[in-house]
């Protein structure tokens, strides 16, 4: 009796998950859910390109994809790939409309973020308030005697305004449960009421949080009508007192304007995690400031968040290539496509 031979199901691992010298940049990024299914066939990109390249993809039947963009370039003539498993939330990166109608799935990893992007934000929230990067300036510069001109505040009795309340706007405020904050307020257009209710956050309009709070969150997407939502105008709005936090996408942000704003001192301060163009490789304006934070899109990396991530998007692409219908995806009409049906029945029956 011969033995049934399966068709391999080809994943590619983007470069930037490795080193130079082809070892991983990450403890744990999920590979092991592959382990025991000889089907899965796993190789990585040969080299980091900042855009996907369709001889990149060609021979691939899904892709595990951390930094670099897809496109509709990157997709011509991929006609046996299946699926684009972005490694996180965000994907602003990928051309999901081009994915679509070249019959390919994306995938993210929803929940997987919510925590570490929220401790994140309130290790922000506490280092703004209380000067650490100043503070700290003053022991390293032998200017101890001058503490007392950077007197910090607490969070109590301060308003957290989260402008994006998904996963992770809701889960930083049951985090922050226990400073004895006011009650948080929130604007997204796009949440139903009861999860306001079941936050126990108060709607408002943007303008009003930003007249509001004492500290603005961005924890939104990057789209049409988001790109550019806080401006000059917008800054102009908040309080002096107050802290303005990004840690969802650069180009939320106009950062000549937060400039200007942080070095009048119209604001407090600002943290921010993601920037307009990156990767940030030549020292940032914004760094020249004593009243910003800055992070390279990494402040919530943690070896947990890589952990669950990878998991998460791994098993995504596992499920697919054992015709299950992943968790996570972005364009779920591909599948009403028979031309997408017909191709992934192709991997999928040789894989059981």
């Amino acid at each position: 009796m011969t033995t049934p031979q399966h068709t391999p199901f080809r994943i590619a691992l983007t470069a930037d998950f490795y080193d130079e010298a082809g070892t991983t940049r990450y403890a744990d990024f999920g590979l092991d859910t592959f382990e025991g299914h000889d089907h899965i066939v796993v190789s990585r990109f040969s080299e980091h390109r900042a855009e996907i390249t369709r001889d990149q993809l060609a021979d691939c039947h899904a892709t595990l994809v951390l930094s670099p963009q897809v496109t509709a370039a990157s997709l011509v003539d991929c006609d046996e790939l299946l699926a684009i498993s972005r490694f996180g939330v965000g994907y602003d990166s990928v051309d999901v409309e081009a994915c679509t109608a070249n019959n390919v799935i994306v995938t993210i990893t929803p929940g997987t973020v919510d925590r570490p992007v929220a401790e994140a934000t309130i290790g922000w929230m506490l280092a703004l308030t209380h000067r650490v990067l100043e503070k700290d300036r003053l022991v390293r510069t032998g200017r101890w005697d001058e503490r007392s001109q950077y007197m910090g505040c607490e969070l109590r009795d301060r308003t957290l305004g989260v402008i994006g309340l998904g996963g992770i706007g809701r889960k930083l405020v049951q985090l922050l449960q226990g400073f004895g904050m006011r009650q948080p307020i929130a604007f997204d257009p796009f949440a139903p009421p009861e999860v306001f209710d079941e936050s126990g956050v108060r709607k408002v309009e943007l303008e009003e949080l930003l007249s509001t709070a004492d500290f603005v969150s961005l924890h939104c997407p990057l789209n049409e009508q988001t790109r550019g939502l806080i401006g000059a105008d917008q800054l102009g709005l908040m309080q002096p007192s107050a802290y303005l936090l990004n840690l969802a996408r650069g180009g939320i942000v106009d950062e000549d304007a937060l400039y200007d704003a942080l070095a009048c001192r119209r604001i407090a301060g600002a943290a921010l995690d993601c920037f307009e163009n990156e990767p940030v490789v030549t020292p940032h304006p914004l760094g020249e400031l004593d009243n910003v934070l800055l992070a390279p899109h990494s402040i919530a990396w943690t070896k947990e968040l890589f952990r669950d991530i990878g998991r998460t998007a791994c098993q995504a692409l596992l499920d697919l290539s054992l015709g299950r219908r992943p968790h996570g995806i972005v364009n779920p009409e591909v599948f009403n496509n028979p031309a997408f049906t017909k191709k992934w029945n192709r991997t999928r029956l040789a894989a059981r």
